[in-house]
């Protein structure tokens, strides 16, 4: 199976991206899902249900959220109804929707993802490898379905890095998301599964993390409370991972960055 998992799409910039680059790359990689962290799509705070259904006719299968989930008022209602839409899976209890996505390909294969918040200076959440362990239990990798990815959505590298290897040979990919740097780990970890602590944001780079950068220089540099953060304008730059997976064990064959657009290096997987 090869899925495309896109970074955090930070507001305007990073959705004009998506409509640029994701409908290509679908069908230049040949993808046979495609997984978008847009939690920050909606003026870098959220998600609306409008910019969802954007990115669904541009070929997202999959929107993932984040601790930004409900920041738009207007998704706690339809996240109900939208099975595409996944938020943190750990989440207390009685929050509206869920954390477990699936994808059925056009071959038949079954992605499941699943994303779960950090602890480590993120809030309150419950335990999100107790989470985890508990889905993983009625699904086996390479039977049940073909392909699971873990999107951890944590502030701390090393939590990250916790996850990818306390599920190494469990799952197909465990990736990171919401510190908006792309890390430069992609690998394959010893047990077979694909890893990333950071896929980096879909975003204008010429910010800090996506925001604009006067504005967020003026809060470091004064005491006083400044002008709202709002989302970089310029050219954003469209980065994702892209992990193939084995047919019969569901493990990874191969992960590496795509970066397209904007103010960071290019990156882009040779088609095979």
């Amino acid at each position: 199976m090869r899925i495309l998992f896109v970074g955090d799409v930070v507001g305007r910039a990073g959705r004009a991206a998506i409509e640029l680059y994701l409908p290509k790359l679908r069908e230049e990689l040949a993808l046979d899902a495609v997984v978008v962290n847009g939690e920050n799509a909606a003026g870098g705070y959220g998600l609306t249900a409008k910019i969802a259904n954007q990115f669904f006719e541009l070929g997202a299968d999959l929107i993932t959220l984040g601790n930004h989930a409900w920041d738009q008022r207007e998704l706690i209602g339809h996240i109900a109804t939208e099975p595409r839409i996944v938020r943190p899976l750990n989440m207390a209890p009685g929050a509206p929707g869920q954390g477990i996505g699936e994808v059925r390909t056009a071959a038949g294969g079954r992605l499941v993802v699943i994303q779960v918040l950090g602890r480590l200076f993120m809030g309150l959440a419950d335990d999100p490898v107790r989470a985890i362990e508990a889905e993983l239990e009625r699904l086996e990798l390479g039977k049940d379905v073909q392909a699971i990815l873990i999107d951890v959505h944590a502030e701390a590298t090393s939590e990250k890095l916790a996850h990818g290897h306390l599920f190494d040979g469990r799952v197909s990919a465990v990736v990171g998301t919401h510190t908006h740097v792309p890390t430069a780990d992609a690998r394959l970890l010893a047990g077979g599964t694909a890893f990333m602590t950071d896929v980096g944001m879909t975003g204008d780079y010429d910010s800090v993390i996506g925001m604009d950068k006067h504005a967020s220089i003026d809060r470091w540099r004064s005491p006083l409370p400044g002008r709202k953060m709002e989302p970089a304008q310029g050219e954003a730059t469209f980065c994702a991972v892209l992990i193939e997976t084995d047919e019969r064990s569901g493990l990874a064959v191969r992960i590496e960055p795509v970066r397209l657009g904007g103010a960071m290096p290019a990156a882009m997987p040779a088609i095979r």
